[in-house]
C-alpha cells in the first residue's frame, strides 16, 4: 500500500543527512523518468523541488549553491559550481553569469559578460541575491534570455543585441537633448521627450517612466525617502516571423535638437542597419487599457491579438485588479467613494459597448522599428494614462453602500474622442447639471459646467473647475469642490 512505503522510505532515510536527500533528488532531476504517454514527466519533481527551494532558507553555501542550480534550471539555462566550489556560473550560448560566494554562503560579487565583451559587476544582482530575493534574481534571468529569442544562430542573434544597444544610445541622447542641471525627475516623467529615463545596468532592461499623477507627486514630497514611481515602460527587443530593417549603430546627428525641436537622424542605409526577424518592443509591467483610436495613432507595425471591448470597461478592470488583486469581481459598474468633510459618493460608470466609438483594449507591448517612433509614441500614452486616471479615480472597491449616511450620486459616460460627461443632481433643484471634461493633452484639460438656464449658478466657473482637475487628476475631488462652493454660497445668503 501507498502508506506501507512511504513508511520504508521514511525508514530508509532518516539517518541520512539533508544534503543527500538533495543530491538525490538533483539527479532524479537531470534523469527523469520518462513513462509512455506523458509530455513532462518530470513536472511533478521539478514542482516539489521548487517548493523545497522556496521553503529552505538558503544560509550556507551548499544550500545558496542548490538555489541558484535549481533556479538556473527553470529558467532554461545551464550552471556549473568552480572546483573551488565558491563560484557558480550560469551559462547561455549568448552571455554567462559569474556569481562569487564565500565559505558562509555570503554574496560577494557577481559579473555578467555577453558574447565579446568584457565582463562588467551588476550591483543589482549581487542586491538581490544579497537580500535572498531569488524571484527578482530570475526575472532578471529571464530578461536576459529574452534578449536572444531571435529567430537564427548566434550570429543574427548578436546582431539583434547589437541593434538593442544602438536604440538605447540613441534614446538616451534624446533623453539628455533638452535636460538641464536644476530639472527634477518629476518635471522629465512628464514634459521630457522620453520621459525619465533609466538606461540598462547589468540584467535590468532600461525603463522609461512616462507619467505620474498629482497624487503621487504629493506622495513623493510629503515622504522624500520613499520610492514613488509613476506608470512605466521597458525598451527590449523580440524575435518576429517577419524581417523589418533595424539600426545596428546610433542614429542620432548630434545631440542638439533641430529647429523645430525634433531631433535630426542618420538615413537608414544598408550601411547602418540590418533586416532582421526582430522588432523593438515597449513593454508594459501591467497592459494598459488604450482607446482604439489611440492604437491606431501608433500602429506602424501592426499590434496583433488585441480584443475590443468598452474601454470604460477595461479601465476599471485594470483599476481593481490593480488594488484588489485578481481574484476580484470587475463586473461592477456602481463604485462608493468617501472623502474626508464630504458626504459619500456613488459613482454608476456607463460602459457603453464594444460597438460604440469609445472601444479600446489592453495593450501589453507597443513594437517599432526606429528610435524616431519613440517620442510621439510616449505623448500618446501619456495622454491616454491621464485620461484613465480620471475614469479609475471614480473606481473603487466598495461596490456595496455599508451605512446608510447622506449619498451624492454621480454618473460618468463616453461623450466623444477623450472627453466625458460626470452628470449629477443640481444640490438646490430638480433638474440635471453636468460638467464635461475634456482631456486635450497629458497637460492641457478642459472643463465646462452645463446647468439649466432657470437654476442657480453653483459658483463655480469653468476656470476654476479646470484649476481643480489639473491639480488632482481626480472626479471625486472635483465634484467636492463644486459642492462646497455651493454650500458656500448657502451659507452667506
Amino acid at each position: 500500500s501507498t502508506n506501507a512505503l512511504m513508511e520504508q522510505l521514511r525508514l530508509k532515510y532518516q539517518q541520512k543527512p539533508w544534503s543527500e536527500t538533495l543530491k538525490l533528488v538533483h539527479f532524479c532531476m537531470d534523469k527523469p523518468r520518462r513513462q509512455p504517454g506523458r509530455s513532462d514527466p518530470d513536472s511533478p519533481l521539478v514542482s516539489c523541488m521548487e517548493k523545497i527551494q522556496r521553503t529552505l532558507n538558503a544560509k550556507s553555501l551548499f544550500s545558496v549553491m542548490n538555489r541558484l542550480e535549481s533556479l538556473s534550471k527553470q529558467k532554461g539555462l545551464n550552471a556549473h559550481v568552480s572546483p573551488s566550489g565558491t563560484a557558480c556560473y550560469i551559462t547561455s550560448t549568448m552571455f554567462y553569469i559569474e556569481v562569487q560566494l564565500e565559505k558562509d554562503g555570503n554574496v560577494t560579487d557577481v559579473k555578467l559578460a555577453h558574447l565579446g565583451e568584457a565582463p562588467v559587476v551588476c550591483d543589482d544582482m549581487v542586491q538581490h541575491l544579497r537580500t535572498k530575493n531569488y524571484d527578482a534574481f530570475g526575472k532578471i534571468l529571464e530578461d536576459l534570455s529574452n534578449l536572444y529569442q531571435i529567430p537564427g544562430n548566434s550570429e543574427m542573434k548578436a546582431k539583434g543585441y547589437l541593434a538593442l544597444q544602438a536604440l538605447e544610445k540613441d534614446l538616451y541622447s534624446m533623453f539628455l537633448l533638452d535636460r538641464t542641471q536644476d530639472v527634477n525627475r518629476v518635471t522629465e516623467v512628464l514634459n521630457g521627450k522620453v520621459g525619465h529615463l533609466v538606461p540598462r545596468t547589468g540584467g535590468t532592461p532600461m525603463n522609461i517612466e512616462f507619467y505620474i499623477s498629482p497624487y503621487q507627486v504629493l506622495e513623493a514630497e510629503l515622504d522624500p525617502g520613499s520610492q514613488v514611481c509613476g506608470t512605466k515602460t521597458v525598451v527590449t527587443i523580440e524575435g518576429t516571423n517577419s524581417l523589418h530593417k533595424l539600426p545596428l549603430s546610433p542614429l542620432l546627428v548630434d545631440s542638439q535638437a533641430r529647429e523645430d525641436s525634433n531631433p535630426a537622424f542618420l538615413p537608414l542605409t544598408d550601411e547602418l542597419s540590418m533586416d532582421l526577424p526582430a522588432f523593438f518592443v515597449l513593454k508594459f509591467h501591467q497592459p494598459i487599457p488604450m482607446s482604439s483610436s489611440s492604437i491606431e495613432q501608433i500602429q506602424r507595425i501592426q499590434i496583433t491579438g488585441l480584443e475590443l471591448a468598452p474601454l470604460y470597461e477595461l479601465i476599471i478592470q485594470s483599476t481593481l485588479q490593480e488594488k484588489c488583486g485578481e481574484g476580484f469581481s470587475t463586473h461592477k459598474s456602481c463604485f462608493f467613494v468617501s472623502l474626508p468633510d464630504c458626504p459619500k459618493h456613488c459613482y454608476f460608470i456607463n460602459k457603453g459597448s464594444e460597438k460604440s466609438d469609445l472601444a479600446g483594449a489592453l495593450v501589453s507591448k507597443i513594437p517599432f522599428s526606429h528610435p524616431k517612433c519613440v517620442p510621439g509614441v510616449i505623448e500618446i500614452l501619456r495622454h491616454q494614462v491621464a485620461y484613465n486616471t480620471l475614469i479609475s479615480s471614480c473606481v473603487s472597491e466598495k461596490h456595496i453602500n455599508e451605512d446608510d449616511s447622506e449619498l451624492l450620486y454621480f454618473e460618468v459616460l463616453p461623450h466623444k474622442n477623450t472627453s466625458f460627461r460626470v452628470f449629477f443632481l443640481h444640490p438646490v433643484e430638480e433638474n440635471l447639471a453636468c460638467v464635461i471634461i475634456d482631456v486635450i493633452t497629458s497637460r492641457e484639460v478642459q472643463c465646462h459646467l452645463h446647468l439649466n438656464p432657470q437654476d442657480p449658478t453653483l459658483n463655480s466657473s469653468d476656470d476654476f473647475i479646470t484649476r481643480v482637475v489639473k491639480r488632482c487628476m481626480s472626479v471625486p475631488v472635483v465634484m467636492r469642490a463644486i459642492f462646497r462652493n455651493v454650500t458656500k454660497v448657502k451659507a452667506d445668503s
